[in-house]
């Protein structure tokens, strides 16, 4: 069943969600693209969110706010959606550290919406788009579901 906003609708929301949350904010996420079921946001290299003083590498807990922030954009850009969501699964996949100050950017897209639940993939990617840093697979509610 389709919702009432348009896609325009649905971006605006999605900007707004991100514009406004303090947790992105602060992670300075930046919203790339969006689309049908599809988001890609970024977050630059900060000295804040390192792991590992030794190697400058990011927290992996910062790569999952951007994956978890990400798949939860892709569903509320899904056509089939309705505008909230929250997350009830969210499972990664660590595939190697990310490169000490490059951002990092993650594209996610809603592959399945149930009556009650939107199925995500993601990955997480640094300056080398051919390895991802991260991969992940999520379920989200939708209002009204």
């Amino acid at each position: 069943m389709a919702n009432e906003f348009t896609a325009g609708d649905r971006a605006n929301l999605v900007r707004q969600f991100i514009e406004t949350m303090p947790f992105a904010k602060a992670l300075q996420m930046k919203m790339e693209e969006m689309a049908d079921g599809t988001a890609v946001i970024s977050m630059p290299y900060s000295p804040e969110i390192v792991g590992d003083p030794a190697t400058g590498v990011i927290h992996g807990g910062a790569v999952s706010a951007l994956m978890d922030t990400c798949g939860g954009a892709a569903v509320m850009c899904h056509p089939r959606t309705k505008a909230a969501t929250a997350t009830l699964d969210l499972r990664i996949d660590y595939m190697r550290p990310a490169t000490p100050g490059d951002r990092i950017t993650a594209r996610a897209h809603c592959y399945n919406v149930t009556r009650s639940v939107a199925f995500v993939r993601a990955e997480a990617f640094d300056g080398d788009a051919s390895r991802p840093v991260a991969s992940a697979t999520g379920a989200f509610t939708m209002a009204g579901g």
